[in-house]
């Protein structure tokens, strides 16, 4: 990794995947990358990269955005109507981090239904949009955020997918992580996308992109959500400068995501060796750890700020709950450190 790619090497930054950085190939990529207006007649690195999203999600049709909350946003806009309901898992990231734009914007109805693990009921899905005057969509998650990167079913997909389908509602998949997923399931995402509807996923977390998501559906549905796009504020013009690095991206960082599921594993491991309460390693499916520290003496922030002093960022995440997130400027040395600073802070 050079100086250029690489985090303070002081320390070790476990607070998102979204503070990684661009790869080498990325920045000789967005130097020379070809580049048009967006919004207009179009750029060709974001026509490429849009095309590759949508063929690996094994949809008609891609748009590049932004941000993963304005991909679910246009979604949002694009499947439902104002005043509808929104089925998503309660603990979803949709309902919590960006319910602004479900109600404000998108002007649709929080609807949130119990889970495991970030998998709805389904039982409970099913009745609840029975009993909806106005049904509007369904939103999955996976990896799930709140849940600890986890991974949802096929099998459980398949079934909402079909509900949704019986009622005559869109099925939605926030895919922040939807490579992790893929890498974790050791399926292609085409396999995970095929049970929605339309998908989102980030470039910008794992994949180590600056900026970007890429939001796949119909190209029905794509043509929908591009205006609304321009409605919100989303044209970017010559986005091919940062689509480039995108493409780098999809073309070699995906395989290389089992590297952090591997890291999230070992500092589960690690930190269920200090105190088994802290962290269970049969939990830890991709990059994502939800630490409990109910049973320390000390509360979330409090765990925060003495493993900064150790020279380990993390967030915390309610009272008594931590997250720490893998990714590749996370390597078995920053593992060790981190053990040893929970180590020095616990003990």
């Amino acid at each position: 990794m050079s100086a250029q790619e690489s985090n303070c090497d002081d320390i070790v930054d476990l607070r998102s995947d979204t503070v990684t950085l661009p790869t080498e190939a990325m920045l000789e990529r967005m130097q020379c990358a070809p580049l048009g207006d967006d919004g207009r007649e179009g750029d060709p690195t974001v026509r490429e990269l849009e095309a590759r999203g949508a063929a690996l999600t094994g949809k008609e049709a891609g748009l590049f955005v932004p941000s993963g909350t304005m991909g679910n946003l246009l979604a949002m806009l694009a499947h439902a109507e104002r005043g509808t309901d929104i089925f998503a898992d309660g603990c979803a990231h949709l309902l919590n981090s960006e319910i602004g734009s479900v109600v404000t914007i998108a002007g649709l109805v929080p609807k949130p239904m119990p889970s495991h693990r970030g998998a709805m009921d389904e039982a409970t899905l099913a009745e609840a949009i029975r009993a909806s005057g106005r049904p509007g969509m369904i939103a999955m998650e996976t990896t799930h955020n709140g849940a600890g990167g986890t991974v949802l079913p096929l099998a459980h997909m398949a079934r909402v997918h079909a509900l949704g389908q019986a009622k005559g509602i869109a099925v939605h998949l926030d895919g922040a992580r939807l490579f992790n997923a893929s890498v974790a399931l050791g399926v292609p995402t085409a396999r995970i996308a095929e049970h929605t509807d339309s998908v989102m996923f980030c470039l910008s977390k794992g994949l180590s992109a600056p900026v970007g998501s890429l939001l796949c559906g119909s190209e029905a549905f794509i043509a929908r959500a591009r205006g609304f796009r321009k409605l919100v504020g989303g044209n970017m013009r010559q986005s091919g400068v940062v689509a480039a690095a995108g493409l780098v991206a999809l073309e070699t960082m995906i395989e290389r995501l089992s590297e952090d599921h591997a890291a999230a594993k070992r500092l589960a491991a690690g930190l269920a060796w200090l105190d088994p309460a802290l962290a269970d390693p049969d939990q830890a499916q991709t990059n994502i750890l939800r630490i409990d520290v109910s049973a320390s003496r000390n509360d979330a922030a409090a765990w925060a700020a003495d493993v900064k002093q150790h020279g380990i960022l993390v967030q915390a995440s309610g009272r008594m709950q931590l997250r720490l997130v893998t990714h590749r400027h996370i390597d078995d040395a920053a593992v060790d450190r981190t053990i040893a600073a929970f180590a020095a802070v616990g003990g």
